[in-house]
């Protein structure tokens, strides 16, 4: 499970934070990184009340080829969760694993491909 902090430029709105995040998080690949092998089965918004209680909560699936999928989850896609809050000036990043104790890095790969849309906008934080 990797946590992470990321607050918007202190000049962003409320409103204006959250649209940014949304967009960041919408334009992750659907086809995942590197080929397939990050995320290679997708992602779906399970839960979305950023607007009302401050929280997202999306789910990401590896392809389901690997050799890891085919030895260790009978060629099941592997499935991630990422949940995202609101702390009134900042959110919480939590991404983590459902199966196993080790996600070879997927999860770390994923959030430093959104803290790079973030940085962008500005924000900052660990690992931005």
């Amino acid at each position: 499970c990797l946590r992470q902090t990321w607050p918007p430029p202190s000049t962003t709105s409320a409103a204006d934070a959250v649209s940014e995040l949304r967009e960041a998080l919408n334009a992750y690949p659907q086809e995942g990184q590197e080929d397939g092998k990050v995320d290679g089965g997708g992602y779906a918004i399970v839960s979305d009340t950023l607007d009302s209680s401050g929280s997202i909560a999306l789910e990401y699936r590896s392809s389901g080829k690997g050799t890891f999928a085919k030895l260790f989850n009978g060629g099941k896609a592997f499935v991630d969760d990422l949940l995202i809050e609101s702390n009134g000036s900042a959110f919480e990043f939590r991404s983590s694993s459902r199966v196993g104790d080790s996600d070879f890095g997927v999860n770390g790969k994923r959030l430093i491909y959104i803290a790079g849309l973030l940085k962008e906008k500005g924000w900052r934080g660990v690992g931005l």
